[in-house]
C-alpha cells in the first residue's frame, strides 16, 4: 500500500511488482493517496480477502492498527521505514545519511547561507534528511540552515517556498536549498524561475528521490538516489520469506535491511 501519486512509490511500487511476479504471485495495490481514512480501509479489505502478505509503506510515524492481519496470520513488511518493533521486517533508506551527503555538497561548493524545504515534520523522513543536513552545515565555519516547513511533499509545496525565499532580502536569502525531496525541488525550480531567479547562478537546489523526472528539468537537478526498484524487490523478497515460514510451520526471522543513498550531481547545483 502506497501513495502512487508519488513518482518515488511509483518505481518501489513497480519493483514489487516484478519481485512477485517472478515468485508467482499477484499484486492488489492499494493507493492510500497520502489520506488515513483509506489506508484504513484497505487494510480491512486485505484482512477480508485473506491475503497471503501485505507491504505498506505507513503514512505517519504512528503503526497503522495491523493487530487483525497478525490473528488471522497475515505477515506484513514495512517499505520506506525502519520499524524498531520486532513483530515486522521492514526495508529502508538512511536518509539522516542522505542529509547530512546533500548539504555537504553544497557546503562544499561554497554555499554559507543554505535552506532546508519539506514537511510536515511528522514524516519521519523528512525529520531524518533534515537531522543530517543539520549535521553538515553545524560543522561548516559561518553556515546557518534556514528552515522552510511545507505541508506537503509537493511541486505547489515548491511554489509556495520559493515565494517565501524570494521575499528574503537579498543578503540574507540563501544561495542554496536542500529540498526533502524531488517534487519539492522541482515545484522551487519553476518558481524560482517565474520570479527571474536563476539556477544555479542566483540559487542552487538539491532534492532527494532522484525520480526520472529528476534529470529531464529544465534544469537537470541534483538529487539523492534512493535505490526504489531494489527497496521495493527486496521488500516483497522479505514478505514471501516470511509467507514460506508461516506456511511451512518454520519459525518467522524479521529483518532490518537498511540501504545507503547517493548523491547524483548535475546542473541545478554544479
Amino acid at each position: 500500500m502506497i501513495d502512487a501519486a508519488n513518482p518515488f512509490f511509483s518505481d518501489v511500487a513497480r519493483g514489487v511488482e516484478d519481485a512477485v511476479e517472478a515468485l508467482g504471485g499477484v499484486v492488489l495495490l492499494g493507493n492510500s493517496g497520502g489520506e488515513a481514512a483509506r489506508e484504513r480501509r484497505y487494510l480491512e479489505l486485505f484482512e477480508e480477502q485473506r491475503v497471503r502478505g501485505v507491504l505498506i509503506a505507513p503514512l505517519q510515524d504512528a503503526v497503522p492498527p495491523l493487530g487483525a492481519l497478525g490473528r488471522l496470520g497475515i505477515p506484513v513488511v514495512f517499505l520506506d521505514r525502519h520499524s524498531d518493533e520486532t513483530a515486522h521486517s521492514s526495508v529502508s533508506v538512511d536518509d539522516v545519511r542522505g542529509g547530512r551527503v546533500a548539504a555537504a555538497h553544497l557546503v562544499e561548493r561554497g554555499h554559507r547561507r543554505i535552506a532546508f524545504i519539506g514537511g510536515p515534520l511528522t514524516l519521519r523522513q523528512v525529520r531524518e534528511r533534515r537531522a543530517g543536513a543539520e549535521t553538515s552545515v553545524a560543522s561548516a565555519a559561518g553556515a546557518n540552515l534556514h528552515v522552510i516547513t511545507t505541508l506537503g511533499l509537493t511541486t505547489a509545496a515548491g511554489r509556495l517556498a520559493a515565494d517565501e525565499l524570494v521575499a528574503m532580502p537579498p543578503r540574507r536569502r540563501p544561495t542554496a536549498v536542500f529540498a526533502a525531496n524531488d517534487l519539492l525541488a522541482i515545484g522551487l525550480l519553476q518558481g524560482l524561475a517565474a520570479h527571474g531567479l536563476r539556477v544555479p547562478h542566483d540559487m542552487a537546489i538539491v532534492g532527494y528521490d532522484d525520480i526520472e523526472f529528476a534529470a529531464a528539468a529544465a534544469v537537470p537537478l541534483s538529487s539523492v538516489r534512493q535505490p526504489r526498484t531494489e527497496l521495493g524487490r527486496r521488500g516483497a523478497e522479505l514478505l514471501f520469506e516470511e509467507i514460506d515460514a508461516l506456511e511451512s510451520g518454520r519459525p518467522v526471522t524479521h529483518e532490518r535491511v537498511r540501504f545507503q543513498p547517493e548523491l547524483v550531481v548535475r546542473l541545478s547545483s554544479a
